[in-house]
């Protein structure tokens, strides 16, 4: 069996939302200030499906590479990470990679309950994200009609 976090990340560049879904806990502490600013969170495990299926399918590709995931006390898993998301239109072709590491927090039932980013650089235009999120709320483009 695999470590809920290979798990997650595995779904997650698969699009397969059922198991992202049913790898995530009832609510999930979600903190990505270290990339966006903002303030930590907690969300609802099927809201941050939600979130993620608004914008990974918007992407031509995305993938989560990680190193050796370390299990900690207490549920806690640490690992490296480089995320890639890849955006081709027309003859244009774009990534924005981001480097850092991941602190997860894995409950009881082995479901993601808390998920930090600590972004140690990014590489490309991040403004992928708005071309990817308006690509999911067209209904076209990237892998949305996959």
């Amino acid at each position: 069996m695999s470590d809920p976090v290979t798990t997650l990340l595995h779904a997650v560049d698969t699009l397969d939302w059922d198991t992202v879904e049913a790898t995530l806990a009832a609510e999930v502490e979600l903190d990505y200030t270290s990339l966006w600013g903002g303030s930590a969170e907690t969300v609802p495990g099927p809201e941050v499906v939600a979130r993620w299926r608004g914008l990974l399918p918007g992407f031509d590709a995305t993938q989560h590479l990680t190193g050796p995931v370390l299990v900690h006390p207490g549920g806690r898993r640490t690992t490296t990470v480089r995320g890639y998301h890849h955006l081709a239109d027309g003859d244009s072709r774009s990534t924005w990679m981001v480097a850092g590491w991941y602190d997860i927090r894995v409950d009881d039932a082995g479901r993601v309950a808390a998920i930090t980013l600590h972004t140690s650089y990014e590489e490309g235009d991040r403004a992928l994200v708005e071309a990817a999120t308006a690509r999911c709320a067209a209904g076209a483009g990237g892998r949305v009609a996959a």
